[in-house]
């Protein structure tokens, strides 16, 4: 069995055919997902999808893109709609610097994010983009104050923010960008990354992984991002199943199997 840890199931892609997408991730063998919130104003859409299905859950937060739009997002108000039962991260947040954004609003909104981690003691789900120096920078700082769980999600950076965040205890989550021919790099920290801190996802409805790319992404085609994955590592796809399993329900605790 494998957990799509990050997904997005309230983008009409997904919601069009919410119910077929998560029937056929259940045939390929997906036992659970977790919606990722990229507005805060649009949580309660977000647990309404986790309330209804048994084995997804979501997180609270607020996508760099959006960071200008959500500054009255404070860390209480994270911590606050965090509590619920079926929301087990915070984030996405963190810095995405490849269009013309807010610099200023992404990094104050990412350090909000990172103490309502701290805070709760629940994972923060990062989302880098050509931002590596920043969010590595970031990061460090921000671990001078405390400790805090997190996770480099659709890693797509570079070996030295892989090397500086797994040194902070961070996790680093493998998209169906891994199956790329065009990603040399990230499959070299796939093949180096601890094995008790891989995951596996697929940032549904994008980059899906080979042979499906050009298409809509969805979270049954996880399991061609493990094979991948356990290709590089030269270990079973069972082997991998299980590990990323595993380490899924030790960063995201308050998931249940």
């Amino acid at each position: 069995m494998l957990i799509d840890s990050h997904c997005h199931l309230d983008f009409p892609e997904l919601a069009a055919d919410r119910a077929g997408v998560l029937a056929r991730a259940r045939a390929n063998g997906i036992d659970g997902m977790v919606t990722i919130s990229t507005r805060v104003e649009r949580f309660d859409e977000i647990k309404a999808i986790a309330d209804e299905n048994a084995k997804v859950w979501c997180s609270v937060g607020t996508h760099p893109h959006h960071a200008h739009e959500e500054l009255h997002i404070q860390t209480e108000d994270l911590v606050r709609l965090a509590a619920h039962p079926k929301c087990v991260a915070i984030g996405e947040a963190g810095l995405d610097y490849h269009y013309e954004g807010d610099p200023v609003a992404q990094a104050t909104g990412f350090r909000r994010h990172i103490a309502a981690a701290r805070e709760t003691g629940l994972p923060l789900v990062i989302h880098a983009r050509e931002a590596d120096d920043d969010i590595a920078a970031i990061l460090e700082d921000e671990d001078e104050k405390g400790a805090f769980p997190f996770v480099l999600h659709c890693f797509s950076s570079g070996t030295e923010l892989a090397r500086r965040g797994l040194a902070l205890g961070g996790y680093i989550s493998f998209s169906g960008i891994l199956t790329f021919k065009n990603a040399p790099i990230i499959q070299e920290v796939a093949g180096f990354a601890p094995a008790d801190r891989i995951l596996v996802e697929t940032d549904a409805p994008y980059l899906a992984p080979v042979p499906h790319r050009g298409h809509s992404n969805e979270p049954g085609f996880v399991r061609h991002t493990a094979e991948k994955l356990a290709e590089i590592r030269g270990v079973s796809f069972q082997e991998i199943g299980a590990l990323t399993t595993d380490n899924f329900y030790k960063l995201f605790s308050k998931a249940k199997r």
